[in-house]
């Protein structure tokens, strides 16, 4: 009786285990979706997003939202809630979820360069 309850064990257990595999889940693609970042000139308002201990500064214009580099961050602090007008580097990347679906695209900047501050 012990062994039949010992065997009946093992399947289930076996059977979760195969289940949890994620064998059918596809694979995310490595690839950025531009290598070499190119410059750009960008209008946009100053913000300050996240949390205590991850807050981010972006640039948000009227249809994309860039993201600064912690780097970078300094030369843009004092400006928030000013439109201002800046040349950088953009970086373009596709992040994925953990299951390897799209959550989108995110611009980064770096080299700043502020052309123009407005309030």
């Amino acid at each position: 009786m012990n062994k039949n309850v010992l065997i009946i064990f093992i399947f289930l257990f076996t059977s979760v285990m195969l289940f949890a595999s994620g064998n059918r889940e596809k694979k995310a693609p490595q690839d950025a979706l531009s290598d070499a970042p190119a410059v750009v000139q960008i209008t946009g308002v100053v913000r300050l997003t996240g949390s205590a201990l991850f807050a981010e500064l972006i640039i948000s214009g009227s249809e994309n939202i860039w993201y600064i580099v912690n780097e970078e961050a300094g030369k843009l602090h004092e400006l928030q809630h000013r439109t201002v007008t800046v040349e950088a580097e953009e970086t373009v990347a596709e992040i994925f979820f953990a299951n390897g679906r799209s959550a989108g695209i995110r611009r980064e900047l770096r080299n700043i360069r502020i052309l123009s501050v407005e309030r």
